[in-house]
């Protein structure tokens, strides 16, 4: 038997199998691959920036096509409003909150719109309080960036100790409502992009839709899988006809010396 195994032809028919099987699984995992990828959420083009003011309601929540969109903004900075969020990294969503691993603040302006409404900017990041970039630059500015919607004061974990005035831990109306006192906020803020003056840019991702799966691309991975099952049943039957000729012709010669 072990002679079989080992002939020149069936050792071929061996490699020639291996080679089969890693192409037939390699083939279905790279179908598997499209089919996962293809639940993910798609980036869409960006339309074109309009005024925060037409996406920014007051008192209303944004709805779902408006987070993410391009806005503008002009106006001029609060500088006596500003706030730092504190324990937040430079990506709007990193996990924040969390004192112990997250360091650094972003930068929180209201900017005053020319209709006397105030809408949240986060300028950018810092990691120090004290970080000469938290400057409000002066006179009048345009800013553009991403709008998000706010965020909910129960998303972080609280530091037992409170925070320095100045500080918050979210950027949320309500709150903002209650620091901001007898002023009329727009719901939501804005991302700048880029930046303002030497601050780090916050990242913010573009809208994006739910991928459809493509449940045909399941189907072929599965195919190939069930084409490497085959290979490996036509590889056993071949060897075990191979195994039973070769044990046939060596009884042969048994046989005919007893006749």
């Amino acid at each position: 038997m072990l002679r079989t195994l080992l002939s020149p032809r069936i050792v071929g028919l061996h490699l020639l199998t291996i080679g089969v099987l890693i192409g037939f699984i390699l083939l279905g995992r790279w179908q598997l691959g499209v089919f996962q990828d293809s639940g993910k959420p798609l980036a869409t083009a960006d339309p074109a920036p309009v005024a925060v003011g037409t996406l920014a309601p007051l008192g209303q929540q944004l709805d779902g096509e408006s987070v993410g969109r391009m806005v503008t903004a002009a106006g001029v900075y609060d500088a006596g409003r500003q706030l730092l969020v504190a324990d937040r990294r430079p990506d709007v969503d990193a996990p924040g909150g969390n004192v112990s691993r997250d360091h650094g603040y972003w930068v929180l302006t209201p900017i005053r719109l020319d209709d006397g409404t105030l809408m949240p900017v986060v300028r950018g990041w810092t990691a120090k309080a004290d970080d000469p970039g938290t400057a409000v630059p002066p006179g009048r500015v345009e800013v553009s960036g991403r709008l998000r919607a706010q965020q909910g004061t129960d998303m972080v974990q609280r530091r037992p100790e409170g925070l320095p005035a100045g500080q918050v831990q979210t950027v949320s109306t309500g709150e903002l409502v209650n620091l901001w006192t007898g002023q009329k906020i727009r719901n939501g803020y804005l991302v700048a992009t880029p930046p303002s003056g030497s601050l780090t840019q916050v990242k913010v991702p573009p809208p994006a839709t739910e991928g459809t799966l493509t449940w045909r691309n399941l189907a072929y991975a599965a195919n190939w899988w069930i084409f490497a099952g085959f290979a490996v049943f036509m590889w056993f039957h071949f060897v075990r006809d191979a195994v039973r000729s070769d044990r046939d012709r060596a009884k042969s010669p048994e046989m005919v010396l007893e006749g």
